[in-house]
């Protein structure tokens, strides 16, 4: 699996590309955020094989991103601004997005990260069975008889809110009349673990665990000390 990440300042490019991401076997998400500096860390730290970086954000542009981040990973230029093309192949990405970008384009840019970058050999792990074999849940909505189909997949983390839970997207929160107990006992473990007393994890969504806190995207989720063993056992 080539482990990819996506930075850009705008929330609805983080979920268009997080989407297109979970529909690609060959990819997986280590996460979004808007904030580069924290992306370049990651890319530092070794965690992220190919990173889909926006070029006009603050701080620090995706031109100045792509030189820091020097041949630690392939770079997928995003951008709403033809101009900068050239400027990115000079810096040896391995393609140029135009928003809005199709799933088509998408595949093909993916297509050849693919050729530039095999993926390695997927580590042995309790925490991840194949995205296909997870299954789905129905959940209720916020009319009587609305209901809302949910890709076991595509869930990050759940959070407990007394009678209701949110269930957390890719770009999306879904609050739903539902206990935090029951769900942990009907979701698939793993890749679903309970960590808290308000959270439900997936394990498979995890970008770091450090001591008691997990970090899944941006959120940090705190661990207590009922589940930390478990958690553990799962990760080592």
């Amino acid at each position: 699996m080539i482990r990819c990440l996506v930075v850009d300042d705008e929330a609805p490019a983080l979920a268009i590309l997080a989407d297109y991401i979970s529909q690609v076997p060959f990819l997986t998400l280590v996460g979004t955020t808007t904030k580069p500096i924290e992306a370049l860390t990651l890319v530092q730290q070794g965690a992220v094989d190919l990173v889909f970086l926006d070029i006009q954000m603050p701080r620090l542009t995706g031109l100045q991103f792509l030189k820091l981040a020097g041949n630690k990973c392939r770079v997928i230029l995003t951008t709403a601004y033809p101009e900068y093309a050239l400027e990115g192949y000079e810096n040896d990405v391995v393609d140029y997005l135009l928003k809005p970008v199709s799933f088509e384009r998408f595949f093909k840019a993916a297509q050849k990260a693919l050729a530039l970058l095999p993926a390695p050999p997927a580590p042995l792990s309790l925490a991840a069975p194949p995205p296909a074999a997870l299954g789905h849940m129905f959940v209720k909505g916020e009319s009587k008889n609305k209901f809302l189909r949910v890709e076991y997949a595509d869930i990050l983390y759940i959070e407990g809110l007394s009678n209701y839970v949110a269930i957390h997207l890719p770009g999306l929160r879904l609050v739903t009349y539902h206990t935090l107990k029951d769900l942990a006992e009907t979701l698939p473990q793993p890749p679903f673990l309970r960590v808290h007393k308000s959270y439900i994890v997936s394990l498979s969504k995890i970008r770091m665990v450090d001591g008691n806190t997990i970090y899944i995207g941006e959120k940090e989720i705190p661990v207590s000390e009922t589940y930390r063993e478990q958690l553990y056992q799962l990760i080592r």
